[in-house]
Order: structure tokens, then sequence, then C-alpha cells
């Protein structure tokens, strides 16, 4: 008697099955990967903010008009730009909304699309008694829990800026 070649209905169950796992993790792993894209945005934007802050600390700055005593202050305070947090995509913010004196000071801007609304806020001292926060909100997927960076620093005693902390809550959302 000749048997007829081919497979098995449970060879062929098997193939599915590894194919279903490692399509479960393939999907993961993407998952995952998008997140991490949309959060680097934040985190690459911030690193901007900071580095526009430490080159305005660092600059001699005039004390209240007084043309021979300079001072090391941060950037002037900016709203939240754009004012609504984004909410599950990239929204497009116009030119003019970053031509504000903080953000000009910073020399920051986007001009692409963008997931997160950003913000920069000093304390108003002088010298080391100087501070700044820097933050950006984001809600990735629409669910209403925000993402939110914050990257703190004051100012050094050899007129330097220096980092106090990174700091990220629900970065996953």
């Amino acid at each position: 008697m000749r048997r007829s070649r081919g497979f098995t209905l449970v060879e062929l169950m098997i193939v599915v099955a590894i194919i279903g796992v490692l399509a479960a993790l393939a999907i993961y792993g993407v998952a995952r990967y998008l997140k991490h894209a949309k959060t680097a945005e934040a985190t690459r934007s911030l690193a901007a903010v900071e580095t526009g802050a430490r080159q305005q600390y660092q600059r001699e700055t005039s004390y209240l008009g007084s043309p021979d005593k300079y001072v090391h202050t941060f950037c002037p305070n900016t709203g939240p730009t754009p004012s609504a947090v984004p909410v599950a995509s990239k929204v497009m913010v116009p030119p003019s909304e970053w031509n504000s004196d903080g953000w000009t000071c910073l020399k920051f801007s986007m001009n692409d699309p963008q997931f997160y609304s950003y913000a920069h806020a000093q304390n108003g001292l002088v010298g080391v008694d100087a501070s700044y926060t820097a933050s950006a909100r984001g809600d990735l997927d629409g669910n209403g829990t925000q993402s939110l960076f914050e990257l703190t620093g004051h100012g050094g005693p050899m007129g330097d800026a220096v980092r106090d902390a990174f700091r990220v809550v629900n970065g996953d959302d």
C-alpha cells in the first residue's frame, strides 16, 4: 500500500501556533518601538531647551538696566506651547506661537508637528539662586493620562548652569 505524502493536521497546527507566537512578539516589539520613538521627541526637545537656558545663563546680562553691573539669569517664562496638550496625535503649531520673548531667548521652536506641549519657567532670581524648569506634556494614546517630562536646573557658582534632574512621569503613557 502506498502512503500519500503530506502534512498531518497536528503538524499544521504546530506551525500555525509557532507563527502566532512570533506574530504576537513582533506586534509587541513594534508597539514598544513606536512608543519609544514618540517619547524621544520630548527628550530631544528638552535637551535643546536646556542648551538655550545654559547659553543664556552664561551670558552676562545687565542688572536692572545698570550698564556697569552684570548678572547671570535664565530666559523669561513661556506659556505652554501649544496651550492645549496634544491628544493621541501630532499637532502643528503655527510659527508665530514660538515668537514670545522666552522662546526667542531660548532659541527654541519646532517647525514639525509635535506630540507634546512645551513650557519653560524660571524663578526670577539671579546668580546661584536662579533656577529653571523645562517641561513637555502629552497624551500619546488618548487615554486621558498625560506623560510629563521635566528637566530642572540652577545657576552654578562659576557662571555656569547645572542640571538638577530629569524626571519622567507616565513616560510610556
